[in-house]
């Protein structure tokens, strides 16, 4: 796996200088749970939804290719430090490009690299309520529910995932149009408000059928794919454990020993996450030769990572109290959106199979 390459460098560069912008837009849009339209629209003009699309289709094949992950990682940090749920979005983006640059078709693949290089915002929903799943039926209508939609109402197209006939998950490309509604979740998330998370009706919707039966939960790609959640958590992480540091020393309690060794533990929380997450990228993306392996180490880092995070949120809210807590304050947005969005499906069932897979396999 090379160095990040120069056009890469370039777009990295141009994404640091947006991160405080993005951070002194990122309170209105919670408060107002609304779709960050200016952010993705800044995004787009740096390049970076474009950026996603494989080299050989004429993007820089961030998230797509091997050659791409220290970019991606890079770039995912500073999204998770700049705006959490902005960065959900791009996460979201980058995963469905991914399965369509990895298993459909190369008619299927130019079109959606194109829609990228147009800049079009590309979701991925595989949530299905319980019974009401999305279905697709023999002529490829797509019908029935999703919920925990992130861009619902708002994005351009998405990649779903649908029962065919025969009871086998079908991964579908479809552009956001006729047949599709979007809905609030009942009662709505506490966090990641600006992902405008929400619910989609599909009532014979058209899109494209890609790959096979139950690709969508191939491994190593799917266990492996976890380590882009964790690194815009990482990003969420350092923006925390910054706004800890730099509010202390605003109020002049950066002098007191309780407060020092609280930014210590902070600190050393967060660097243990990012060099976790350092290796992580590297072997979710170099094909590993031994897929066991890969999966149970980026397990283990996306573990690490929320840990992490949990301990400095409450080191976080110890030292600044009450103020951490305001609605004003960054602090208590980053740690609203980072309890959702660290709430990632069976954490548990990581944890033991990477154990069991440690006391397999003990060096000799």
């Amino acid at each position: 796996m090379g160095a990040v390459n120069q056009l890469t460098v370039s777009l990295l560069s141009r994404m640091e200088a947006l991160v405080v912008p993005l951070q002194d837009r990122a309170t209105m849009w919670d408060l107002s749970a609304t779709f960050p339209a200016d952010d993705i629209e800044d995004l787009r003009a740096a390049g970076l939804l474009q950026a996603i699309v494989p080299a050989h289709l004429g993007g820089l094949g961030l998230g797509t290719e091997p050659d791409g992950a220290l970019g991606a990682l890079a770039l995912l940090r500073l999204l998770g430090r700049a705006n959490l749920a902005l960065g959900r979005l791009v996460e979201a983006h980058i995963n469905a490009l991914r399965l369509v640059f990895r298993l459909a078709d190369p008619a299927l693949q130019q079109r959606v690299a194109q829609d990228a290089k147009d800049g079009k915002l590309v979701g991925l929903w595989v949530t299905d309520p319980p019974g009401d799943g999305l279905r697709i039926s023999a002529d490829g209508m797509l019908n029935g529910h999703k919920q925990f939609c992130s861009g619902a109402g708002h994005i351009d197209a998405a990649v779903v995932t649908a029962l065919d006939e025969a009871g086998g998950a079908r991964l579908v490309y479809v552009p956001i149009g006729t047949g599709l509604t979007a809905s609030p979740l009942t009662g709505g998330l506490s966090g990641m408000r600006a992902a405008t998370t929400g619910q989609v009706a599909f009532d014979s919707a058209a899109g494209t059928v890609f790959g096979k039966p139950d690709d969508y939960l191939a491994e190593p790609d799917f266990s492996c794919g976890a380590w882009r959640t964790s690194a815009v958590t990482l990003g969420g992480l350092e923006a925390l454990s910054q706004q800890l540091r730099s509010q202390l020393v605003s109020r002049h309690r950066h002098g007191d020993p309780h407060q020092q060794a609280r930014v210590g533990q902070a600190m050393i929380a967060t660097e243990t996450a990012r060099l976790w997450m350092a290796e992580a990228a590297v072997q979710a993306e170099s094909e590993p030769n031994d897929i066991p392996a890969a999966i149970s180490y980026v397990g283990q880092a996306r573990l690490a990572v929320e840990r992490a995070c949990l301990e400095v949120m409450e080191l976080s809210q110890r030292s600044l109290g009450v103020a951490a807590f305001l609605r004003s304050n960054p602090v208590e947005r980053i740690c609203r959106d980072l309890s959702t969005y660290l709430r990632q499906p069976a954490a548990d069932m990581v944890l033991t199979e990477a154990a069991i897979f440690g006391m397999e396999n003990i060096p000799r």
